[in-house]
């Protein structure tokens, strides 16, 4: 869900629930800053593939991520390979 300045990525859960991650942008610089996923569904790598996702489609569309989430941020750390889209 893009919404310019602003988006996020969702995955819609059983219970009507969702796990989200949230960025704001400026540019081509996605600041992720929150990720959630619903107590009930943690572990079941949904923020994982949300990361994933972003990382995926910010290399597609030529923008870089700044992690400010603090969960994104250890995920960059755990994937060098990710460092030539950090902002």
């Amino acid at each position: 869900e893009d919404k310019g300045a602003s988006g996020r990525y969702v995955v819609y859960l059983e219970g009507g629930l969702e796990a989200e991650m949230t960025y704001q942008r400026a540019g081509n610089v996605l600041a992720v800053d929150h990720t959630f996923v619903p107590p009930e569904f943690r572990g079941t790598d949904i923020a994982r593939r949300l990361v994933q996702q972003g990382v995926d489609d910010a290399r597609a569309d030529g923008n870089l991520i700044r992690p400010v989430c603090s969960y994104v941020v250890a995920q960059f750390r755990r994937h060098p390979e990710w460092a030539d889209l950090h902002a």
